[in-house]
């Protein structure tokens, strides 16, 4: 049973899939508009014959509100068949810097950001 988890952005969508045991940070999805980042997820998450999808939600903040109607718009345009599970997000962006740090060097490659899906489905999972 493969999960995968998104961190959805207003320019990148961090990726990262999970047999249930080990996460694996993806190469993230650059995001033009949200038709085509929908496509591209959607194209991602056939690819992997995806069962579980959890997707990323703001909690705390001055903007969650409008963030989460956003992030749960964005997730009504997939055409998704499987399960989709919502998992608090909130200082995943923040961790998932502080794992990098020394590591690679810090671009806007996406890397922070499938790093942050990674934190996100190790909190569904419980790992």
């Amino acid at each position: 049973m493969r999960y995968v988890a998104i961190d959805v952005g207003l320019k990148r969508i961090g990726v990262a899939v999970s047999d249930g045991k080990v996460i694996f940070p993806q190469n993230a999805i650059l995001r033009k508009n949200r038709n085509q980042a929908a496509r591209d997820v959607d194209a991602f998450l056939k690819e992997w014959e995806v069962a579980h999808l959890v997707v990323g939600l703001p909690k705390g903040g001055a903007s969650e509100a409008e963030m989460e109607r956003r992030i749960r718009h964005f997730v009504s345009l997939l055409s998704f068949p499987g399960e989709v599970a919502y998992q608090d997000e909130y200082g995943t962006s923040a961790e998932a810097k502080e794992r990098m740090q020394g590591v690679v060097r810090q671009k806007r490659d996406g890397k922070v950001d499938s790093i942050a899906a990674q934190i996100i489905l190790e909190r569904y999972l419980g790992l």
